[in-house]
């Protein structure tokens, strides 16, 4: 997928192309010790910090800074850092629309009613989450859905608000690297060559038993880390309605349509639509919470439009000094704003590494002095994916840039197509929602900081930081560790002459 840099555009940097890697390097420094050290989880404070490893690399490069400039620009337009905000946005809008019609309510009547509590609720998460991910397709649409709707369920029951928010990660994981209609599936399977129902079936021998030894973890460390229900609780269970579950209608609108091959553009959309529509007719929510526009109070016009019996009812007089927009739409797709931002700028960071020659280099090394054999070379491969997951937030992004050299390595060994694509989205979708500053888990955590304004009981004490989110998302860590033990053992492992015998060649 990725091409080889164009002279006219391609970077010198002042000390060599590892030189390159300095804006991206400066930046998770500074993610790391603003959310790992300071505790700080603010999205905000990362975008500074991209900006400013930005800057720096502009004093280390050679010849004319609008070449670099240039480089920042080409990585901000990528087409694969829209693909993750246009997610971002549709998920926000359709979890916004679906909580303000009560569908926490009605999960948390549903868990008392079926006695699902603090210490089940983590495994039951990871197991809805896995089966929406993988329905959908997208692992950060699952990840703010499921932290905006059940994360609030579970931690009022007493279920560990960090082993909850990992239960959730982990299902992301299990739906990004099996759905077909996952990004990243696609992409594994194109760049190596393969065709994409081979590869998720190819790859169910992975993921389940990553997956078996993930719910063990979570039931597990479910009944060790559950605590007593929320003070209050059980008198918010006793008022919880049922009628927020008719939201699983719209669930499955989208979920259906994405499993028909529409896209998650037009799957979303259609399930917002659904929310909307039952909100309204229900009577869970009136229009004004879903979008409202408050006016000032002394214009004419608006008291005339607020007269009004349809359109009126979106309008609210407030003084002038309160005017502006609102509503779930509005929140829902407003507090992503930062995190856009910030991946548009790690997106160009990463370009500016690939231009400069640094992962050539880190590519050129790991060929040359590491892989001299094939469980080297699928361990390198592993390592590989990690080290540019780990420098790349958007998991397709990363996967989109070591893609190359997977196929390389792969070729060299005679590795069939489809055992490359396993490795390379595996490790992908895993490690994006394990390092704190990855897309996935920032993704979660912008909907997770929206709840303490959502809910009076939920305060900023239950906010998740992410640095500490990490050791809890089991699946993805099962998922690596199958794979590295896959590499030394040589379980799955199909070489090109394989590739018509074997499992593979029946789908």
């Amino acid at each position: 997928m990725s091409s080889e840099p164009e002279e006219a555009t391609r970077l010198r940097f002042r000390g060599g192309p590892a030189v390159s890697a300095v804006p991206v390097v400066f930046f998770v420094v500074w993610a790391v010790v603003q959310s790992g050290v300071l505790g700080i989880g603010d999205t905000t404070g990362l975008v500074v910090g991209m900006l400013l490893g930005l800057i720096v690399g502009l004093f280390l490069v050679r010849g004319e800074w609008k070449t670099y400039a240039d480089v920042v620009f080409d990585g901000m337009t990528k087409r694969v850092a829209a693909t993750a905000i246009v997610a971002w946005l549709w998920a926000g809008m359709f979890a916004a629309t679906i909580q303000t019609g009560g569908f926490v309510d009605g999960l948390v009547w549903a868990a008392v009613a079926l006695d699902v509590g603090a210490a089940l609720f983590p495994a039951a998460t990871f197991l809805l989450a896995a089966l929406l991910a993988t329905g959908i397709g997208t692992g950060y649409g699952t990840a703010i859905a499921f932290t905006a709707l059940v994360f609030p369920a579970g931690v009022l029951l007493g279920a560990s608000p960090v082993l909850l928010f990992g239960a959730i990660l982990s299902g992301a994981v299990f739906g990004d690297n099996l759905a077909p209609v996952s990004d990243t599936t696609i992409v594994s399977a194109v760049t190596q060559d393969a065709d994409i129902g081979g590869v998720v079936a190819s790859r169910f021998k992975y993921a389940v038993v990553a997956a078996v030894f993930a719910l063990g973890g979570y039931l597990v460390a479910g009944s060790a880390m559950s605590a007593v229900p929320l003070a209050g609780a059980a008198g918010i269970a006793e008022t919880a309605r049922p009628l927020g579950l008719v939201h699983l209608v719209s669930i499955a609108v989208v979920i259906g349509t994405a499993v028909s091959g529409r896209h998650i553009v037009e799957a979303v959309s259609w399930g917002l639509v659904v929310a909307v529509a039952l909100n309204l007719l229900l009577g869970l929510a009136p229009a004004s919470r879903m979008l409202v526009f408050r006016a000032p109070e002394s214009s004419g016009v608006v008291q005339a439009i607020d007269a009004t019996p349809v359109v009126g009812g979106v309008v609210e007089l407030v003084p002038t000094a309160e005017t502006g927009v609102g509503g779930a739409l509005y929140t829902g797709a407003a507090d992503f704003f930062p995190l856009i931002v910030l991946v548009l700028l790690i997106v160009a960071g990463a370009e500016v590494m690939q231009r400069g020659g640094g992962f050539d280099a880190v590519q050129s090394f790991l060929l040359d002095r590491v892989a001299t054999n094939v469980r080297r070379a699928e361990t390198t491969m592993v390592l590989g994916t990690a080290t540019v997951n780990a420098a790349i937030t958007i998991n397709t992004a990363a996967e989109i840039a070591v893609a190359p050299y997977v196929a390389r390595l792969g070729t060299r060994f005679n590795i069939n197509g489809y055992r490359r694509a396993n490795i390379l989205d595996a490790n992908t979708s895993a490690l994006g929602y394990i390092f704190p500053w990855g897309g996935g888990v920032l993704a979660g955590f912008t909907a997770m900081q929206r709840l303490p304004a959502e809910y009076e009981w939920f305060t900023q004490s239950m906010l998740v930081n992410p640095a500490a989110v990490w050791p809890f998302v089991f699946h993805g860590w099962f998922l690596v560790a199958v794979f590295l033990l896959a590499a030394w053992t040589g379980y799955g492992r199909e070489y090109v002459s394989d590739r018509r015998s074997g499992e593979v060649s029946r789908v």
